[in-house]
């Protein structure tokens, strides 16, 4: 072997070509929650979990749904890269986003070996200064699930789509689980794995850090912040036990909601700086 006295020497006498080349692409699961139509005028507005999905217009998977995603430049930091998908593919910048998990089936693109880095996002729809891109739409997320398996349906008006998830436990000590795809049609690549793994890490984080407000407007009711927490928790939560998760986490403000047949009631706002 070759001895080198310096590492500008080694670096330029090492060869790359040596090395099968990898992909790597950045996905993001952008995450929402939404007012639909209340038939009772008396009542609040129902919520709705939702997810934003994008139909591709080319090979491989064409017209099927994915996440927005795209391939990491060679000279680009991979959360710049979401960023920059977010703008291209989605329309939607400025939005907190967190790195979720990384996908490395060696068949999971047919193109080539691609490596995914995947981001959760979270927005309040209702800031949004731009319309989202024309292939791009909102699915409300509907999940059932058990000790083994998790049944999503994504619903937009006009399409639905369902896939199931096997549950495998990995580590006992800590209950995590590994995911694997059962039933799929309309979801391109591994995505139905970045969805399940993106709902499992937002209801575990929701109980115990503040991620939840970046889907609040500035101005709500402990309703509304109930109704979020229920729509993505999947289940109704007793006042009691809401009372303790919120604790610390809202001021009441000055401000009163009024009109829509609804008593009037106070409005809080997220305590920065906890």
């Amino acid at each position: 072997m070759k001895e080198y006295k310096s590492e500008e020497e080694f670096l330029k006498d090492y060869d790359v070509t040596k090395f099968d080349r990898l992909s790597v692409t950045a996905d993001i699961l952008i995450f929402s929650v939404s007012d639909g139509v209340q038939e009772n005028y008396r009542k609040l507005n129902k919520k709705f979990f939702s997810v934003l999905l994008v139909k591709r217009d080319n090979y491989p998977f064409k017209d099927k749904w994915c996440l927005p995603g795209g391939f990491v430049q060679i000279d680009e930091d991979i959360e710049d890269a979401a960023k920059r998908i977010l703008k291209e593919e989605a329309n939607i910048n400025d939005i907190y986003i967190e790195q979720l998990y990384t996908f490395s089936n060696p068949k999971r693109d047919p193109r080539t070996r691609v490596i995914s880095t995947s981001y959760m996002a979270l927005i309040d729809k209702n800031k949004l200064p731009d319309k989202i891109s024309d292939n791009a739409s909102w699915f409300n997320v509907s999940v059932l699930e058990d000790k083994k398996e998790i049944f999503v349906s994504l619903d937009n008006g006009v399409e639905t789509i369902n896939f199931k998830i096997k549950k495998i436990l990995k580590e006992k000590t800590t209950d995590r689980y590994k995911y694997e795809i059962i039933e799929n049609e309309k979801l391109a690549f591994d995505h139905p794995l970045v969805i399940a793994s993106g709902i499992s890490r937002l209801k575990n984080k929701i109980e115990y850090t503040d991620i939840v407000f970046n889907m609040m407007p500035k101005y709500f009711t402990l309703g509304e912040l109930q109704q979020v927490y229920e729509v993505i928790l999947g289940k109704k939560l007793l006042d009691p036990a809401f009372r303790r998760i919120i604790a610390n986490k809202v001021e009441k403000t000055t401000k009163i909601k009024t009109g829509g047949g609804h008593r009037p009631s106070v409005l809080f706002k997220y305590k920065s700086g906890n």
